[in-house]
């Protein structure tokens, strides 16, 4: 399906390696949302792909795919499934975030039969900075997250799907064949073609091995709101700052709130711009 709207392109894709959270027998959707540079270059032009934060879609990220387009990057955004609010919530989508990167490779490969690609970089909000640092070899712990299943480690409270974990519980049993699934969690999901990688307010530091972030090689920007109350600087942002050695960052200001970055009636657009005006600036270094 495709469908053009003010210079985007919407797609839906399927993954045939992977199944339909409703409907198993149906392959694994993915939308994505295609802008073009305003000046396509003679060469293949860098791109930029970007994940949406828990609950949200590839369709709300458009104040950080403006600023890339109009510096001359292709900028796909995708839509998760289970995850995003245009085809509805599973619990897989907001617990199995080991998927996310999954999707971007999947959608690479797509891409990349269609047409040659240029330097590829990754860019996410809130969950989507984790999928854009697993992507660069940033990898879950399956120990903390098995823990999270059994109860022992409290879960965050999650405002879009408050029964996220009891709804997962009833489809999968806490069992054997439940901790060799978890065993995907901690599996190298890096791709080699991202060369460069922004995280806003990134999520799940808390759950990434340190060994792994250590391991990142490729350049990391990171930005975070100072009064983050839903991926705190000190659980969510700082492992991935102190940990990946090519890091480094700056907060987007002491009171900026996680909603702030994705509100539509925030009055804090102009820190979307700013942030979005240093991706773009990012990239253009490390993909140009």
């Amino acid at each position: 399906m495709t469908i053009p709207e003010r210079q985007r392109l919407i797609r839906v894709l399927y993954d045939e390696s992977r199944s339909d959270l409703r409907e198993p027998a149906r392959p694994r959707p993915v939308r994505i949302y295609q802008w073009e540079p305003d000046r396509p270059p003679a060469r293949p032009a860098p791109l930029v792909v970007v994940s949406h934060g828990t609950g949200g879609s590839g369709s709300r990220m458009g104040w950080l795919a403006r600023p890339l387009r109009e510096a001359g990057f292709r900028v796909v955004a995708l839509d998760h499934h289970g995850n995003n609010f245009v085809d509805g919530y599973e619990p897989e989508g907001f617990l199995h975030v080991w998927e996310r990167p999954r999707d971007v490779s999947f959608v690479l490969d797509v891409l990349a039969r269609e047409r040659p690609l240029g330097p590829i970089g990754a860019a996410g909000f809130s969950l989507g900075g984790y999928t854009a640092a697993a992507l660069a070899g940033a990898r879950v712990d399956p120990r903390i997250l098995w823990a999270v299943l059994a109860g022992e480690v409290p879960l965050p409270e999650i405002p879009e799907f408050p029964g996220a974990l009891e709804a997962l519980r009833k489809k999968y049993p806490l069992d054997e064949s439940l901790r060799h699934t978890l065993d995907g969690a901690g599996a190298d999901l890096s791709d080699p073609r991202v060369r460069a990688v922004f995280q806003v307010a990134p999520g799940v530091g808390g759950l990434v091995t340190r060994e792994s972030l250590e391991n990142v090689r490729v350049p990391v920007g990171v930005r975070w709101g100072g009064a983050d109350a839903v991926n705190p600087y000190e659980v969510d942002t700082r492992p991935y700052l102190d940990h990946i050695p090519s890091a480094s960052g700056c907060s987007a200001g002491p009171d900026v709130r996680h909603d702030d970055f994705f509100m539509p009636e925030s009055a804090r657009t102009a820190i979307r711009d700013r942030v979005g005006g240093e991706a773009a600036a990012f990239f253009r270094q490390h993909l140009s």
